[in-house]
């Protein structure tokens, strides 16, 4: 799975400023409703928080993917956030969390959406990829990183 695949230089945000989990969770749908307007953001957001009650989806070392198979989609759509300072998500390691992606499927897509979110954890396992992604400085620069060095 590319990154290029699923994830536009329109969702991809660096330095986005959120307080708490749920903060983030309702940022991100408002960033994909905003990009694609096939989403809404409030049903966007119920389906990620009642996937993230389910269990944290913080995966470790910074790192968290939330995710949710949704009705409003009708292709994988990802997006891409380095947070302005980590926040607590209960993540696997206990550490604070500040690269998000998220993850948005076709409700009926229940192969691929175990499949590339076992990409996602492979891709953002790379120690060297994260902290490039962390040292990008912009949206664009964000996306170019993601989308050019994903291993």
């Amino acid at each position: 799975m590319s990154l290029n695949a699923i994830l536009s230089q329109g969702r991809t945000h660096w330095g986005t400023s959120v307080g708490s989990k749920k903060r983030l969770l309702e940022q991100i749908s408002v960033f994909v409703a905003d990009d694609n307007s096939q989403f809404n953001a409030d049903d966007l957001f119920n389906e990620l928080l009642a996937r993230e009650r389910l269990g944290s989806t913080g995966i470790g070392h910074g790192v968290a993917i939330p995710h949710c198979r949704s009705q409003q989609c009708t292709a994988i759509t990802g997006i891409l956030l380095k947070l302005a300072e980590p926040i607590d998500f209960e993540a696997i390691d206990d550490q604070p969390v500040d690269l998000v992606f998220a993850l948005i499927v076709p409700a009926e897509a229940h192969d691929e959406h175990i499949k590339v979110l076992a990409s996602l954890a492979n891709v953002f396992n790379d120690d060297g990829f994260r902290q490039q992604l962390r040292s990008a400085g912009s949206d664009e620069a964000l996306y170019t990183t993601a989308v050019t060095r994903a291993p």
